[in-house]
């Protein structure tokens, strides 16, 4: 618990001073050092095809990592409050609300249990607005320690009350998920879905990717989608190389099995 509490510290400080469209996707490395770790640790084999789904993941977050856009600069909350407050991201905003209301409650009180994608569809929309939301709570910290306080603005208690809500929802309908349906699908379904989400909603908000050319923006997109592959490789091959549980009908005697005859 320890050490998940010190990754989300290190993973909400990496919002403050890098765009969104870099760390999100570098989130799949987790993937990685769990499954290295449950192999040496848990004993669980890492078969083929998890070593080719770890390498892929590397291959795509080095593609994303080198072209990856520059930080914009930013010297106070009002700067992003005004950013937040253009038409385009008070669009998007607008609409990802909507669709979130309609899901809770319309669609998911009826199919929700039956369709996989209502549940992961509230929890990405709701963690794009988290992930914009947590980027401005963290900008303010970082000039907030600088000397520059900005917690005196009403703005950023208010991102600070839609970062709660946000992961309140957010956690509460993906527990849902997993609880009712498969983990190896659920989890790589998710990350693709708010990774895809989250990049849209920075690229409105923040517009970082308008300052590059063609060929960084295709690299990148080779590199998420070269993760994606990998992501889905393990989650989708994670059983393999464990042994299969022995039948109901096989009990063992003094070490060696024997198969019990139905007559």
């Amino acid at each position: 618990m320890i050490t998940m509490i010190l990754g989300e510290i290190a993973n909400f400080a990496a919002y403050a001073f890098a765009p969104a469209v870099l760390v999100t996707p570098l989130g799949a490395l987790s993937i990685i050092f769990s499954a290295v770790l449950a192999h040496f640790v848990l004993k669980e084999k890492l078969h083929m095809f998890g070593v080719v789904g770890c390498i892929l993941c590397v291959v795509g977050s080095v593609g994303i990592v080198l072209h990856a856009p520059k930080e914009r600069e930013i010297d106070s909350m009002k700067e992003i409050w005004h950013l937040a407050t253009e038409p385009g991201f008070i669009v998007y905003s607008c609409v990802a609300v909507v669709v979130v209301l309609f899901l809770i409650f319309w669609v998911a009180e009826r199919s929700g249990h039956r369709k996989m994608l209502v549940y992961i569809a509230i929890c990405s929309i709701m963690g794009s607005l988290t992930v914009i939301s947590v980027k401005a709570v963290a900008i303010a910290l970082k000039l907030s320690f600088s000397g520059s306080n900005q917690f005196i603005f009403i703005q950023t208690w208010f991102f600070i009350f839609v970062v709660i809500v946000c992961c309140l929802v957010q956690l509460n309908y993906l527990n849902k998920a997993l609880d009712s349906f498969n983990t190896a699908v659920v989890t790589p379904v998710y990350y693709v879905m708010f990774t895809i989400l989250t990049i849209f909603a920075n690229m409105i908000m923040y517009k970082d990717s308008f300052s590059r050319n063609a060929t960084q923006i295709a690299t990148q997109l080779c590199g998420f989608v070269t993760i994606v592959a990998g992501t889905f490789l393990l989650h989708k091959t994670r059983d393999m190389g464990n042994a299969p549980p022995p039948p109901s009908d096989e009990i063992c005697l003094d070490g060696e099995n024997e198969r019990s005859s139905h007559l």
